[in-house]
């Protein structure tokens, strides 16, 4: 049985391949030899609560209160806008130009968001759903990740 040898910067490439591009797997063969090169993605919900500071009591306890119910984070928003792909963000169609969306602004399904870079090709973000942009996380000529919130529709 003869000895695979591992080019270490050959697999290097491939896992920048994946964070530029946005795929989640590549897989490589050569003969009987094959290379997989893969990334976890993992949803993580976030939900943080209020902290509340107490002083030190020195008399008995009282009971607690009831407890409040943990806030939505903007990530887990029924009207959030993620990402569909690593790249760059831009708020605008070019330079000096107007933004497509504002805050506040009512926008109908599939009027354009945003655009993305990816790759040297424009990406159009589209709205998925009539309705008034609340929130945009992003900024222009920012640097987006797959599944990042990019702005909330409500």
């Amino acid at each position: 049985m003869s000895k695979l040898e591992i080019d270490i910067d050959y697999i290097a490439q491939l896992a920048e391949l994946l964070q530029r591009t946005g795929l989640t797997e590549i897989e490589i063969g050569q003969g009987e030899a094959k290379i997989r090169v893969a990334k976890q993605i993992q949803t993580v919900m976030e939900v943080s609560a209020p902290v509340h500071q107490h002083a030190p009591q020195l008399q008995a306890a009282a009971p607690a209160p009831a407890a409040e119910p943990a806030p939505v984070s903007d990530a887990a928003h029924p009207g959030v806008i993620t990402s569909p792909m690593v790249g760059t963000a831009y708020l605008a169609g070019e330079p000096g130009s107007p933004p497509f969306v504002t805050v506040g602004q009512e926008v109908h399904e599939g009027a354009t968001l945003l655009i993305i870079e990816a790759m040297k090709v424009m990406n159009s973000i589209r709205a998925p759903r009539s309705g008034r942009v609340t929130k945009i996380f992003v900024e222009n000529a920012a640097p987006v990740e797959y599944g990042e919130p990019l702005m909330i529709i409500e």
